[in-house]
């Protein structure tokens, strides 16, 4: 993990096949690397150099240059750093950084938590020796403060755009009672409900509702539970738990939405398992990360442990 004085460098290099020659930058980096235009025009404030010499997007580039995109410490960091949290660090490379939240945390500061949360963490880990500057958090979605299981965050502006909203996730949840079919797909839209900042709820006639779809897959049925697997077509706030008590299985432990707390005092949801795609703009090539379930929700079916959750 980069500290200290060491420098937050995240240098990225391409060289120009010979079916780009002729062609504009900004043509090789949209059509070739899949940038977006945005991206594009971040590019034009610094970092960016063909065969080590500065040009513009709209010069032309020819086979065999070489093309340097390097993103450093100048970012501001405005989180309180806490490297005392328990957070664990689960990977991490030039791009990004996964690591398992607990329970009780949540993923960014606000207004109740602005020092406690996987943020501060991931802010005292990525920052310069003076304490202002650093690498900025930029998580690539957020789980519910009382979620466990695997938190993605992207370590430069490059990777973030490459990446957001295309990590496929998996998770795992105890739901209360024992589901009788082996799989399903909910599709019901959620709101907010009246009056409250955060929960949810199914309506399908309010006009201002969301379209939410979620698959679940049962992998498990003992003690009263069930123990399933959800992946998400859509990322609604609450999904899996509103759709769960929707159709009469609230998570154990999620009182808010009908579940009980006499087994467990947080809602049993793990994210479990992410996939990473293949992106060339960084090089990559698709990798998966799987974190177990905690214990205390393996107990709800009779397990001291699921050490190897990939196995379903």
């Amino acid at each position: 993990m980069t500290s200290g004085n060491q420098p937050f460098l995240s240098i990225y290099r391409y060289t120009v096949g010979p079916e780009w020659d002729g062609k504009l930058l900004q043509d090789y980096f949209r059509e070739s690397l899949g940038f977006s235009r945005r991206m594009i025009i971040d590019l034009k404030k610094g970092g960016l150099s063909v065969n080590g010499a500065h040009i513009r997007m709209v010069d032309p580039v020819h086979t065999g240059d070489q093309i340097q995109l390097t993103f450093g410490e100048e970012e501001q960091i405005n989180l309180i750093p806490n490297p005392d949290l328990p957070v664990t660090l689960l990977y991490e490379d030039r791009d990004i950084c996964a690591m398992e939240k607990p329970a009780g945390m949540s993923v960014h500061p606000c207004t109740l938590y602005y020092n406690d949360t996987v943020g501060n963490w991931f802010s005292a880990c990525y920052r310069s020796e003076d304490g202002n500057h650093g690498i900025a958090f930029r998580p690539l979605y957020r789980l519910d403060r009382d979620t466990t299981g695997i938190v993605v965050a992207a370590k430069n502006t490059l990777a973030a755009g490459m990446l957001m909203g295309r990590l496929e996730k998996v998770y795992y949840a105890v739901a209360e009672g024992l589901i009788q079919q082996d799989s399903g797909t909910v599709d019901a839209p959620l709101v907010r409900v009246p009056g409250s900042i955060i929960t949810r709820k199914v309506d399908f006639s309010d006009p201002l509702a969301q379209r939410a779809v979620t698959h679940f897959r049962v992998l498990c049925r003992a003690n009263g539970h069930t123990l399933i697997a959800c992946r998400l077509e859509t990322g609604r706030t609450h999904q899996i738990r509103v759709h769960m008590a929707y159709i009469g299985h609230p998570l154990a432990g999620d009182t808010l939405y009908g579940g009980h707390d006499t087994l467990t005092k947080t809602q049993a949801l793990h994210c479990g398992e992410v996939t990473i795609p293949a992106v060339k703009a960084l090089s990559r090539t698709e990798m998966r990360l799987c974190q177990p379930v905690p214990q205390q929700m393996a107990m709800l079916i009779g397990q001291q442990q699921i050490p190897d959750i990939s196995k379903y």
